[in-house]
């Protein structure tokens, strides 16, 4: 991996919390809004962050994909996204955030989130429209949260890892039975396996044989698995990594754009801002005045 570094505004839950508690945060979205008014603007994270919309409409953006709020729909998010909101009238719902530790001392694998379709960092994946029965069930897995995050009982915080792991696996369940079943399971775990290492290396891994010899594959094989299974080519799959890393970057408007171009290891700020317009029609200057 890059040892490059860029420093950019990102919030934690320590920002957004009334009580301090750096890990954890659970509240009814109104009020939540109510006093983050400045939240609209796009802005990235440092933690996982969900919402459960019980009413309201507008739109919200996760990594500059557009989503119709709708009630009872579910968002996730994960470390590093950006996103922002334009809600129309009265909206209320449920949002947690909690920190990356926060499940390190309660679960086995430390990455066992990765295994839930919604935390895969493709913003497509991460709206759910919950079916009738589940957005009840959900409903009640956050009451119980709020309930236990204001009693402050003893073990409350690992009362609340369990609710919120159980309402994680109910609602990949539901994403499950949705999904097409056509995939052989050897190459799904290859297919995640090539996300998870583009995840790790796009800031230095351009090319699809350098992740083939990785993945122990050739890269006509990986190749073939990408159009099969994803539609498109091993190598555009790594390029629009590349962009939307870009994108999430050019978030900040006092990060250079010459910076940008070096930590994503462009050769230099022509190449870069070439690439970025090939793949995005526009230059990354025009792209930052439009966020």
């Amino acid at each position: 991996m890059s040892d490059k570094k860029i420093n950019f505004p990102i919030l934690d839950i320590c920002t957004l919390s009334e009580t301090r508690d750096e890990d954890f945060l659970v509240s009814k979205f109104g009020a939540y809004l109510e006093r983050h008014k400045n939240l609209h603007h796009a802005h990235r994270h440092s933690f996982y962050h969900l919402v459960f919309f019980t009413q309201g409409a507008g739109f919200h953006t996760i990594d500059f994909s557009n989503f119709d709020v709708k009630p009872y729909q579910i968002y996730f998010m994960i470390p590093g996204q950006v996103h922002s909101w334009s809600f129309e009238g009265s909206i209320d719902g449920y949002v947690v955030n909690f920190s990356e530790e926060f499940f390190q001392s309660f679960l086995l694998k430390a990455e066992y989130l990765a295994n839930f379709s919604f935390f895969n960092n493709i913003a497509q994946d991460s709206v759910i429209n919950l079916s009738f029965p589940l957005n009840q069930k959900v409903k009640g897995f956050f009451e119980e949260i709020l309930e236990q995050a204001q009693q402050k009982q003893p073990f409350a915080h690992d009362m609340i890892k369990s609710l919120l792991i159980q309402m994680f696996i109910a609602i990949d369940q539901q994403t499950i039975t949705e999904k097409p079943k056509n995939i052989p399971q050897f190459n799904y775990t290859l297919l995640k396996n090539f996300q998870k290492l583009i995840e790790k290396h796009h800031t230095t891994l351009k090319l699809p044989m350098e992740y083939a010899e990785l993945l122990y594959i050739t890269p006509n094989h990986l190749n073939a698995l990408c159009k099969e299974h994803l539609g498109m080519q091993a190598g555009e799959v790594i390029r629009n990594r590349i962009v939307l890393e870009a994108k999430r970057l050019l978030v900040n408007k006092n990060t250079s754009i010459s910076e940008i171009a070096y930590y994503l290891n462009f050769a230099d700020n022509s190449y870069f801002s070439k690439f970025f317009k090939k793949h995005v029609g526009v230059s990354p200057e025009e792209f930052r005045k439009k966020i």
